[in-house]
């Protein structure tokens, strides 16, 4: 890989908690987990066991050559019941940033990773009345413990996570899902108003750069879906652009495209999907997406929160990277500014509803004694970062 990468360049990977920590019994995720007819091919458990493992797990971030972590906060292990806060878990939190700072690395900070407390799901979820001043309240509480992050994000995904029940209606009523539908309109006014509360507090606190995280795509029209690729990036990234405008920073979560023929959502050829989730193998997509986002946006500095692939074949993933951070160059080649790329995902990990069975990460874990083993991408990467990109790979 070649390519001018700005001095100061953040080059790191990424956690989420719940789907590393393990134990996380007080949220929404375990209990659909462990529900009757649960839609998880199995549970999280243990996970990674990063709750006790995280030096061990920075380590190996540093160790490989890379400057920046991005992990989560769980909110349930944090208040776990609603107005009980626990200043021991808040602090293990604090100490996970401090020992990035410890090792050269930048935390970025995430908030809310999908997860909520169990006891937020059973008064109203996210779409709650209370639900703004619930996360105006946490959101206050961890602030002082964040002040030395690089980055905060308030939530991750909220276009995800808008598109998620429309997805599950879908299911139910057996309709194939060809990829991330439009998404449900009044979560997503639900979501933004979230991210601005929790803005609101983080701004008044004095806290490190604050924005939200989204999924961005490539869009392209097949033969007579133009006007339906209009009408779907609107609604999936162009209303959460808008929103994201007045914000510090926007990361990009990108790992494939989104083609739209007349009819909608056109379903990628067998031989073009990864193997987890049906998507299209597409590493240029990470370019395409910073690109259009550095138009909409052209003074919001950009960050690429997560990028990667599901793979067991190593090398594919090198070539898979390579081939999205050629992309990734030329887009900061032509003008967006770029602060940093964060893989995904440091570890194997919890892929949510598909469990255990895609790899992701630089690094593989044992399911029985989880002993890390770094993969030849980590150090791959990691020599990436020390050139910053600038000689050949």
């Amino acid at each position: 890989m070649t390519g001018p990468f700005p001095d100061g360049f953040l080059w790191g990977a990424a956690t989420a908690a719940h789907q590393v920590e393990g134990g996380n019994v007080n949220n929404d995720h375990w209990e659909l987990e462990h529900a009757e007819h649960s839609p998880f091919a199995e549970p999280s458990g243990d996970a990674c066991d990063s709750w006790h493992r995280w030096p061990e797990d920075l380590d190996l971030v540093a160790g490989a050559g890379l400057n920046t972590y991005r992990f989560s906060l769980e909110w349930s292990r944090i208040e776990p019941a609603e107005g009980e806060f626990s200043r021991a878990n808040l602090d293990h939190y604090r100490r996970i940033l401090d020992g990035c700072r410890d090792r050269g690395l930048t935390p970025i900070v995430t908030l809310v990773h999908f997860t909520m407390p169990r006891w937020l799901l059973h008064d109203g979820g996210w779409t709650g009345a209370r639900t703004g001043d619930r996360i105006a309240r946490f959101t206050e509480y961890v602030a002082p413990a964040l002040r030395d992050a690089g980055y905060i994000a308030t939530i991750n995904e909220p276009n995800l996570m808008a598109a998620q029940p429309v997805m599950g209606a879908m299911a139910r009523r057996g309709e194939p899902i060809k990829g991330l539908p439009r998404p449900d309109q009044g979560v997503a006014d639900a979501l933004l108003e979230l991210h601005r509360r929790s803005t609101e507090v983080l701004r008044g606190a004095g806290s490190p750069p604050a924005g939200m995280t989204l999924v961005g795509r490539e869009h392209l029209a097949e033969d007579g879906g133009e006007e339906r690729m209009r009408e779907e990036r609107a609604a999936f990234e162009d209303q959460f652009f808008t929103a994201a405008a007045d914000d510090d920073w926007l990361g990009l979560q990108v790992y494939t495209c989104a083609r739209f023929g007349p009819d909608g959502l056109v379903a990628p050829a067998p031989e073009l999907q990864t193997l987890a989730h049906g998507m299209e193998r597409r590493p240029e997509a990470l370019g395409a997406a910073v690109r259009r986002a550095a138009e909409v946006l052209p003074d919001l500095p950009l960050l690429v929160t997560e990028n990667g692939i599901a793979t067991a074949d190593d090398e594919d993933r090198i070539r898979f990277t390579d081939e999205a951070l050629r992309s990734l160059a030329g887009a900061i080649a032509d003008g967006a500014d770029v602060r940093g790329y964060v893989h995904w995902s440091l570890l194997d990990n919890f892929e949510w509803m598909l469990g255990y069975r895609p790899t992701f990460g630089l690094v593989s874990v044992d399911r029985q004694t989880f002993a890390r083993t770094p993969k030849p991408s980590l150090a791959w990467l990691g020599g990436v970062a020390r050139r910053n990109g600038r000689t050949a790979c």
